[in-house]
């Protein structure tokens, strides 16, 4: 998979922006806040038709505009999908696929990616709601359907709010949303727990390797497996916390409480690791990333570095650089280049950006 060219206009400070990836790795330099990380902003919303940084799409616009446009050019088991999207204030969407009209689902599909941000460095000093949304951000890469399944329990779970919030509940009404919220979570927690298996597997290996001994292990909140026991665990979940979830009128049981364990050395992660061993763990997941979605769906997505190598010891940024595979398209933002090797550097494309307008250099 690989993405061959990107347009914005009127996308964050980029009036107008256009840039040709004519080879595997690209580099944008450029000092801060002059418009890098809008860059691989664009390029992941296009595979997620979200923003990693703000919930409204509106802030996307350009000040002083009134809609903004992202047209890519993307090249996926050697054929070329061109995609447009287009938004205005007034919540007005277009989302074509070949100039066609589509839906989101079959338009985020023609896309996966990888983002690795300063951000994720806080994952595991972050909330629960952090560590969810990574975690359900990755199996949807996987699991296309399973963006169905979070907006089917949360629909469910919104009513049931609705309900704990009136004067007068309705009992019945309220059994009737908690069985409905047990198969629709109960789904949702087996396909978390089932991704977190398959890719411990690949992260403790990295980890092991850039650590040189420690063991890093990934568990989810719920203890059971087997997805009728994982039902039944919610039924009971439900009944036990029945009176409080009526005394606080919210649901208070699911998979939207839910928390992942990461331990270093049986050691809670997010309480014990110090800062380098907490980069080495969300270093060794994103690259896991990588991997199993190649492992899935037979290509390697297109990675996203935001300016996250200056966060990084030498030792952790050589291990990421050596570690892409040079199939795997990798678009870079840094302040300059003097992070990069002569020898990385010989086979990268570069752009510079200033103030949202992008300049081509010669690499």
């Amino acid at each position: 998979m690989k993405i061959k060219r990107l347009g914005l206009k009127n996308y964050r400070n980029c009036e107008f922006a256009e840039l040709n990836f004519d080879r595997k790795k690209t580099l944008i330099v450029g000092k801060n806040a002059q418009g890098k990380t809008n860059i691989l902003e664009s390029i992941y919303f296009l595979s997620d038709l979200k923003s990693p940084r703000t919930s409204s799409i509106s802030d996307l616009i350009k000040i002083g505009k009134d809609k903004f446009e992202i047209n890519a050019l993307v090249e996926k088991n050697e054929t070329e999908i061109e995609l447009d999207y287009n938004y205005s204030f007034d919540k007005k969407r277009e989302i074509l696929v070949n100039k066609v009209k589509t839906t989101p689902k079959n338009f985020k599909s023609a896309v996966r990616t990888v983002l690795f941000s300063t951000k994720d460095l806080m994952l595991l000093r972050g909330s629960p709601q952090d560590r969810r949304d990574w975690l359900d951000r990755a199996i949807s890469q996987i699991y296309p359907a399973y963006d169905e399944r979070l907006s089917k329990y949360d629909k469910i779970r919104i009513q049931k709010n609705n309900l704990l919030k009136q004067e007068i509940i309705d009992e019945n009404l309220f059994d009737i949303y908690n069985e409905q919220l047990v198969i629709t979570g109960a789904n949702i927690i087996f396909l978390r727990k089932k991704f977190l298996k398959e890719i411990e597997k690949i992260a403790s290996e990295r980890h092991k390797i850039i650590s040189n001994t420690e063991e890093c292990t990934l568990n989810y909140s719920c203890p059971k497996d087997d997805i009728e026991e994982i039902s039944e665990y919610l039924k009971e979940e439900l009944i036990k916390h029945r009176k409080e979830e009526f005394a606080r009128r919210q649901s208070c049981v699911g998979p939207h409480r839910d928390d992942i364990e990461l331990k270093i050395n049986g050691m809670d992660a997010t309480k014990f690791a110090s800062q380098g061993q907490q980069r080495t763990l969300v270093l060794s997941l994103k690259l896991s990333e990588l991997e199993i979605i190649k492992e899935k769906t037979g290509y390697y997505p297109i990675l996203l570095l935001d300016d996250v190598l200056a966060e990084l010891d030498d030792v952790r940024q050589n291990y990421l650089l050596k570690s892409i595979d040079l199939n795997t398209q990798t678009i870079i933002t840094s302040v300059d280049t003097l992070l990069f090797d002569k020898e990385f550097l010989e086979d990268v494309e570069i752009y510079t950006i200033e103030n949202g307008c992008i300049k081509n250099n010669l690499s």
